[in-house]
């Protein structure tokens, strides 16, 4: 007898999602009705032009901002009805967030950046240590473990900030232009880590780029337009 077929829960599900915003103008609708799935180990591109509403986006799929209205669910969760307290634990024990700036804390090493969450979370320094040292490990940065961030070069200085995000194993990876700041060459080395981390450790991450070629090399791409959301056929080849 064959086995059953599992269907997989997302990570992410966003339902009906808007977002407004007051303007000098008067209301500035941003979001209309957004509809997104993510699933674990998937790769999502989010594309569109600056104030397209990308970062809104991420921010309430984030729990950093509230929708003007619609659903946000985590691993099933509805978040919407949370208070903030609530919402701040999922965040630090669901979510990694990387962003086009590393900010990273030039006293610490990389090491011991990586480790900063974990201890915020209550981790031992021993046991945080190891970890981040296992995770900067598997991002190529194994040689770099006590550099800190001004001996580093711009593209591992971004992968230190991949594997802080990483760090606590969240289930969801938001990342907002995270090779925006990087020559071509460095963006698709940095690209190259954060997508295979993803397949190995199945984080479901969603991530906003105006690189059209590394969008390319995601699992599905999505272009915001208008305030609404649509899926744009995929012009590359998976890594």
């Amino acid at each position: 007898m064959s086995k059953p077929v599992l269907s997989m829960r997302p990570v992410l599900s966003v339902r009906n999602v808007t977002r407004t915003y007051d303007s000098a103008a008067g209301p500035l609708t941003v979001l209309k009705g957004v509809d997104l799935d993510v699933m674990p180990g998937e790769v999502v591109g989010l594309i569109g032009p600056s104030g397209s509403g990308k970062s809104s986006l991420l921010h309430a799929a984030g729990l950093l901002e509230r929708p003007t209205s619609g659903e946000i669910r985590i691993d099933g969760q509805d978040v919407g009805g949370l208070d903030e307290r609530a919402r701040t634990h999922i965040r630090l024990a669901s979510i990694g967030f990387v962003y086009q700036f590393h900010h990273l804390l030039a006293e610490f090493d990389a090491r011991d950046n990586v480790a900063l969450p974990l201890r915020i979370a209550g981790v031992g320094q021993a046991q945080a240590r190891e970890r981040a040292s296992e995770v900067l490990t598997a991002l190529g940065l194994g040689e770099r473990l006590t550099h800190q961030p001004a001996q580093m070069s711009g593209g591992e200085q971004q992968r230190v900030a991949v594997a802080r995000a990483l760090a606590n194993r969240p289930r969801l990876l938001l990342a907002d232009e995270p090779t925006g700041n990087l020559d071509p060459a460095t963006s698709q080395t940095v690209f190259e880590a954060l997508h295979s981390l993803v397949k190995k450790t199945g984080v479901a991450a969603l991530i906003a780029t105006h690189n059209m070629e590394l969008a390319g090399h995601m699992d599905r791409v999505f272009a915001l337009k208008d305030g609404h959301l649509e899926e744009r056929p995929a012009e590359s080849h998976a890594y």
